[in-house]
């Protein structure tokens, strides 16, 4: 059963911690190209005929020498010219076919990886998301997969056809002529055997590539925010920012050039042999054909045949290696993420809560973030269906673990949570939800309209029931006077508009989700006081008939709920109506007349 362990999520993932290679999950990886085996084999057919397609120049090029021009036959010329321009005609149309296809299958495999790395992300647990930086998460699900795209869509198909090359144009060699054949094989393996410890090298240095580019995504994504960059400016903090990104920046570059430079002198070797290759076939062939064993066409063939399909591929062979190895690394990453435990357990047999009433139970409740770190001790209390419940009580009390307790954003260490008498454990985590409604502090809005953001709680809802939601929110008389109305875009995050102007909205959206439990945590406190009231007037009017769970700085905006539950140090201390624990004097009490004596606190 997972549990709120946020301390827990941030120890597994800092960049500095010791590398470990793990083994190479190839099937895993295979398992991706299985959905699309059809266009693949079509893939393969049109590489195979390729390559077959390819030795006909050669061969042509040898009875063009050998035959037709000794011969004088301008029929014969004519002949292997015409079969030398076919067969590049019908290569032009089975490497248009193979491109689509690579494309098809490339992209199709890119949009399922980034579909379930999304997915999957989307079932983390909140304790992921509060101990693991946005721009580690960004970088994973962005360039990660962005870094795997020219494998997917072209590298291994490349791999393939060079593999396929190398292996006909092999065939026909040896077919052909096994003297000279083995004579050009001879500075093959000088180009093969380096390449185990340089892919190792590669692998290695890339992961930490990876890694350090996490750091610079998450730099940019903090203080490149509208948050971020307020913060900068108003400490005066650009000098200090700039030599963070310089310094990050310098060891990413460092690694680059490491990476760069790693099996340099062998990719350079590779290189010469495929100048020093052609030189011994010349010498050995020429003095085959001096015997008289071998006519000159046959040299000038396979002069051609080990440029372009024998130590060209191999050598394309190495390079690909570099694409190869970084892409591993980035699938060791996006696996990673992938084989993270999601969200809190939902049994086989949860059952779906149809018609909530709101009976909302807490019993001997524990729940902390790490054993050090308690935020619930031994916490019980009932809310009755349609009741206001409102919990008091300084910071870090335990106020919001609770609301986050009832949606099942965590799990309790020991005790339980149920809502209408069922164990909020043993209930699917969709019908859960779908009955609660959440209002915090901290609206969050889409770059989008006004309309669209309304509709994320109802994507269905017309236009009539979006007018009615934010009247009863009071923003309609606002939206009716933008010159877009409900078709204006809100900016990133909503900062086109004002606090209670986005406090309002999302009061609006809950009210659109009809929620039978409505959470409001602190949801006026950093308002002035003509948008509370405003937005205090439309919470009165969600919140009736509703079992609401309200968390208030502000004494005075809970004054009449149902129940008050005061807490202290993760305990709960007291509960009772205003009246009831204005009479006993005890931590309540003085909570409220700390805050009448300091109208400023109000």
């Amino acid at each position: 059963m997972m549990s709120g362990h946020g301390l827990m999520w941030s120890s597994m993932y800092r960049p500095d911690k010791p590398h470990v290679r793990k083994r190479i999950e190839w099937r895993r990886i295979g398992a991706l190209f299985a959905p699309y085996w059809r266009q693949q084999a079509l893939v393969v057919a049109c590489i195979f005929a390729g390559a077959v397609l390819g030795l006909l120049p050669g061969i042509m090029t040898a009875r063009i020498i050998d035959v037709a021009i000794p011969q004088h036959s301008f029929r014969e010329l004519a002949t292997d010219v015409s079969i030398i321009l076919a067969t590049a005609l019908v290569s032009m149309g089975f490497g248009v076919v193979q491109g689509w296809l690579n494309s098809l299958v490339g992209e199709g495999i890119m949009r399922d990886i980034r579909t379930s790395l999304v997915s999957h992300l989307h079932r983390m647990p909140l304790s992921f998301f509060t101990g693991t930086k946005t721009g580690e998460i960004m970088n994973r699900v962005s360039n990660d997969v962005d870094n795997v795209d020219g494998v997917v869509t072209g590298t291994l198909t490349t791999i393939l056809t060079n593999i396929v090359m190398i292996l006909t144009t092999l065939v026909a060699m040896f077919v052909w002529n096994w003297r000279l054949a083995l004579i050009s094989l001879v500075v093959v393996p000088f180009m093969v055997l380096p390449l185990g410890p340089v892919g190792r090298r590669m692998y290695d240095i890339r992961k930490r590539t990876r890694e350090q580019r996490d750091t610079i995504e998450s730099i940019t994504q903090e203080t490149l925010s509208i948050s971020g960059i307020t913060l900068i400016k108003s400490f005066a903090r650009e000098a200090y920012e700039r030599s963070r990104f310089y310094d990050v920046g310098t060891k990413l570059m460092n690694l680059e050039i490491r990476l760069a430079m790693v099996g340099r002198w062998f990719l350079a070797s590779v290189s010469a042999m495929v100048i020093v290759g052609p030189a011994i076939v010349w010498l050995g062939g020429g003095w085959l054909a001096v015997q008289g064993l071998l006519d000159v066409g046959v040299i000038v063939a396979f002069i051609g045949y080990i440029q372009g399909r024998l130590y060209g591929p191999a050598a394309a062979l190495v390079g690909i290696q570099v694409q190869v190895v970084s892409a591993l690394a980035v699938f060791e990453r996006i696996f990673e993420y992938l084989d993270m435990t999601p969200e809190v357990y939902e049994p086989a047999g949860a059952v779906a809560l149809h018609e909530i009433a709101g009976d909302v139970r807490f019993e001997r409740v524990r729940f902390g973030y790490g054993e050090d770190r308690t935020v619930l001790d031994d916490v019980s209390f009932h809310i009755e269906p349609g009741q206001v419940a409102a919990f008091v009580g300084p910071s870090g009390a335990g106020k919001s673990t609770i609301t986050q307790l009832v949606p099942r954003f965590y799990d309790p260490q020991s005790g339980n949570v149920a809502i209408d008498g069922h164990d909020v454990r043993d209930v699917t985590l969709e019908s859960l939800r779908d009955g609660i409604g959440i209002v915090t502090q901290e609206t969050y809005l889409f770059h989008d309209t006004i309309a669209a953001n309304l509709r994320y709680a109802k994507p269905d809802a017309t236009d009539d029931e979006l007018v009615a939601a934010a009247s009863a929110a009071n923003i309609h008389a606002f939206i009716a006077t933008l010159p877009d109305g409900y078709a204006t875009v809100v900016g990133e995050r909503g900062h086109k508009l004002s606090g209670g102007e986005r406090q309002r909205l999302a009061i609006a959206r809950v009210l659109l989700k009809n929620p039978r439990i409505l959470i409001l945590d602190e949801a006026t406190s950093a308002l002035d006081s003509h948008n509370e009231a405003a937005i205090q007037d439309a919470l009165d009017d969600v919140m009736r008939g509703r079992t609401s769970l309200v968390i208030a700085h502000r004494l005075s905006t809970i004054v009449n709920a149902d129940v008050i539950f005061v807490m202290e140090h993760g305990r709960l201390v007291e509960r009772g109506t205003h009246a009831e624990l204005l009479a006993r004097s005890g931590t309540y009490a003085a909570l409220y007349q700390r805050q009448f004596r300091e109208p400023a606190a109000l």
